[in-house]
């Protein structure tokens, strides 16, 4: 993988210097024809083509993002109401990734989110604890989690 960003770079400082043009559209443009060349030579060179990670990480990007976005809208609501009226909770989010990266992603997203925070991880690595600041129902924080970050972590973690 790493070959091929090199390869992809390479082709666009050539591109670059045959054109004698290093401004920012030539520089793309160069990458661009340097991808498509990576692309076109991607049973010869070793890994997948080396795109198809960074496309993940920045699906997992958005996703957060978004969710980051919809936490602090719920937290905000919290914040400007007249009465606070939140139900504070612990749980157990059952987890299926097995990996100590993957876990690590996942409780780093879900601590980062306003309003929740990981507190454990058991010793089988298979469920986090985590406080919710205002808990609804089981099933729905879970199904939540699991759709939005682990599915992207799952994805990410797929080559």
């Amino acid at each position: 993988m790493a070959i091929q960003a090199l390869i992809n770079i390479l082709l666009t400082v050539l591109w670059c210097l045959i054109t004698l043009s290093f401004s920012f559209g030539n520089i793309l443009l160069g990458y661009l024809f340097g991808l498509f060349a990576v692309y076109v030579m991607r049973k010869f060179l070793p890994g997948r083509f080396y795109l198809r990670p960074f496309v993940k990480a920045l699906r997992l990007g958005v996703v957060f993002l978004i969710e980051l976005f919809k936490a602090n809208l719920d937290v905000l609501k919290i914040v400007l109401s007249k009465k606070i009226d939140i139900k504070p909770a612990f749980f157990a989010y059952p987890t299926e990734l097995t990996k100590d990266w993957e876990i690590s992603l996942l409780s780093l997203l879900i601590t980062l989110t306003p309003g929740t925070v990981v507190t454990a991880v058991s010793d089988d690595k298979k469920t986090l604890y985590i406080h919710a600041l205002d808990f609804s129902n089981l099933e729905d924080e879970i199904e939540g989690i699991r759709t939005s970050f682990e599915a992207a972590i799952k994805e990410v973690g797929v080559r």
